[in-house]
């Protein structure tokens, strides 16, 4: 969804690919208040669990570093005060949007509380943020794709929202029909980039933080999405599946008609965001997802399950840093079978990502917080 699903693993959110997982790992959540691994995640120290039940996705930095927006299927209004690492005994039947203040750990609900809602991210000031939401199309979660034994999600019809971080003064930003999210702000904050069904195919596109002045970036047959801007805001990172073979293409197109996507392998790209020099980062053959620029702009961080793809039975998806020419890629995480969308906060200090490592039940996913060691 997102920023929502991933071969082998969903979670029915589209930023970051993701729809129900099959796993989930088991532990005392009490004891994971607090864990510096002793695993070889050498880059990460002080590793904190910041959410517990259900699943929760797609955790994202306030320019300030003091918040965080997220996905949730927990309804944190009624997580119990006395126990805040018990979830709530009810949830959402899909995402809906929170803020998570980080130095008092409360926890506020800022979409409207129906429909889906997926992708959030925070304006310049941090006094509204953005999200992806279903809600103008209907009240209910929107219907489940029918898998047929693969893995695909579908691309129901989202639009992009500004609201107050109190989740006041909604604004609508895009009004076109079917698929607008996957939405992330320059670091300079002056523009949103996005993915859109808008032209017939699944593009990146960017517009000034209004919703005006929307420009076309991509234009190759297939999915373009997850971008993010680098440091300097000149450059983004996205992820994109292109079919090439004639089965392929004809595949993807009946789909795509019936707003599904099926995405197998993904690669990881850079482009300008002019829409010029675009490369492939990534060749791998894997599905490799969420990306996001490492503070010196040179690296990327991302997840893959690239080491347990040709594996049978469940794959395992870790993070990995990578230059931005392809070459020397390092594996981040070691616990858990799930790792992914990374975020480096604005000062390069500390890594959010969301994982079922520590999950008390299987489809469990928890965002969690570490320090980041050079």
């Amino acid at each position: 969804m997102t920023c929502r699903k991933i071969v082998g693993v969903c979670l029915v959110g589209v930023c970051g690919l993701l729809s129900t997982p099959e796993f989930g790992e088991t532990a005392d959540s009490q004891k994971a208040k607090m864990s510096p691994t002793s695993s070889p995640e050498r880059h990460l120290a002080n590793v904190r669990q910041l959410t517990f039940g259900r699943q929760n996705a797609e955790a994202y930095f306030s320019f300030d570093g003091t918040k965080l927006i997220f996905q949730s299927t927990n309804d944190w209004s009624k997580v119990p005060e006395a126990n805040p690492l018990k979830p709530a005994d009810a949830g959402h039947g899909c995402y809906q949007m929170y803020v998570m203040d980080l130095q008092s750990m409360t926890t506020r609900m800022v979409s409207t509380g129906v429909g889906a809602t997926t992708c959030g991210y925070f304006f310049p000031g941090d006094r509204r943020v953005l999200y992806s939401s279903t809600h103008q199309a209907g009240p209910n979660c929107p219907p489940k794709p029918k898998r047929d034994g693969a893995y695909r999600w579908a691309l129901d019809d989202y639009d992009i929202y500004s609201v107050r971080i109190d989740g006041q003064q909604v604004q609508r930003l895009t009004a076109t029909p079917g698929y607008d999210a996957e939405a992330t702000i320059s670091p300079n904050g002056k523009t949103i980039v996005w993915t859109s069904v808008k032209d017939g195919d699944l593009d990146l596109y960017t517009m000034n933080l209004d919703g005006t002045n929307a420009q076309r970036l991509t234009n190759d047959l297939g999915y373009d999405g997850g971008a993010f801007f680098s440091p300097d805001s000149t450059r983004l990172v996205y992820r994109a599946a292109h079919p090439t073979d004639p089965e392929e293409i004809t595949k993807y197109k009946e789909l795509l008609a019936q707003r599904l996507v099926e995405p197998g392998q993904l690669e990881i790209f850079v482009i300008n965001v002019d829409g010029s020099g675009k490369k492939q980062v990534t060749s791998n053959g894997a599905s490799n997802f969420s990306p996001y620029f490492h503070p010196d702009g040179k690296r990327i961080i991302f997840s893959s399950n690239l080491e347990t793809r040709g594996e049978g039975g469940r794959p395992s998806f870790h993070l990995y840093l990578v230059r931005d020419d392809g070459t020397a890629t390092e594996r981040i995480t070691t616990e858990g079978h799930f790792n992914s969308f990374p975020m480096f906060s604005p000062d390069g200090k500390r890594l959010v990502w969301v994982s079922d490592r520590n999950a008390n039940a299987p489809g469990e996913f928890n965002v969690f917080l570490a320090d980041w060691i050079p």
